[in-house]
């Protein structure tokens, strides 16, 4: 069974919590992406991030000085986002940590896919970015079928905690034999289950944490979570939508 979650904008340099134990397994292709990014001006840049003015300088600063093996920080301690901040891996038992390693993937529009404990560096740049690499329009299209191929394993089983952004480079890939569960966490609002941002990325990362605890292997099991005020519920749910609401 295999985890997906969506990255974080906001990332840190973290060199002594943990020591990363890999380098990212589509290390080439970032290599191919940074040098395209290094290649663009400032305004450039900052009309594919669409971001402001400070954020535009440190990112990128950061990608004309970048160096993909130097510097590294584990990519589930680097990342600093809300879902990140409630699966709280830097508090991780070293159990919870062997088991997000096995079952957890990252999806990442700059790395492809990363184990918790691949090295990765700060960096800017979400999936839906409109580049131009190697003729190659947009990242979806870079990357094509090997995320899902990196993402699957032996059981076929994936659970989607991750954006819609980023479960886009898995689904349209999903065969016959696959069992794609996404997580939907809301409330009742009229006779209406609404989910929003904030709150269903603070629940997707007590999630992990839950799953990691718990060492879940079997999908039925994560029917038993019930933090954060959230309740599974049944009546909403099928097999391939997990629904929980509070």
């Amino acid at each position: 069974m295999r985890i997906i979650i969506s990255p974080a904008k906001k990332m840190n340099v973290d060199e002594d919590t943990l020591e990363y134990m890999d380098l990212p397994v589509f290390l080439k292709d970032a290599c191919r992406i940074m040098n395209w990014m290094k290649s663009l001006n400032l305004e450039e840049a900052k009309a594919l991030w669409g971001c402001n003015d400070k954020l535009a300088e440190q990112n990128f600063e950061r990608f004309q000085n970048m160096d993909l093996n130097r510097r590294l920080t584990p990519a589930i301690l680097s990342y600093e986002g809300i879902q990140y901040q409630y699966m709280a891996p830097a508090v991780f038992e070293d159990r919870m940590l062997s088991y997000v390693q096995e079952h957890l993937r990252i999806l990442s529009g700059f790395y492809g896919v990363l184990r918790p404990m691949d090295g990765v560096t700060p960096y800017r740049l979400e999936m839906q970015a409109k580049t131009v690499i190697d003729d190659i329009h947009g990242l979806y299209d870079f990357w094509g079928n090997r995320l899902y191929r990196e993402v699957s394993d032996d059981s076929h089983i994936i659970i989607n905690l991750a954006s819609k952004e980023y479960s886009k480079c898995i689904e349209p890939y999903l065969s016959s034999d696959d069992r794609f569960i996404t997580c939907i966490f809301g409330e009742i609002i009229g006779e209406k289950i609404i989910q929003k941002g904030t709150f269903a990325k603070m629940a997707r990362g007590e999630m992990v944490r839950f799953m990691a605890e718990e060492n879940i292997t079997k999908p039925e099991e994560m029917q038993k979570f019930c933090r954060l005020g959230y309740h599974f519920l049944k009546s909403a749910s099928t097999d391939t939508e997990y629904v929980f609401i509070k």
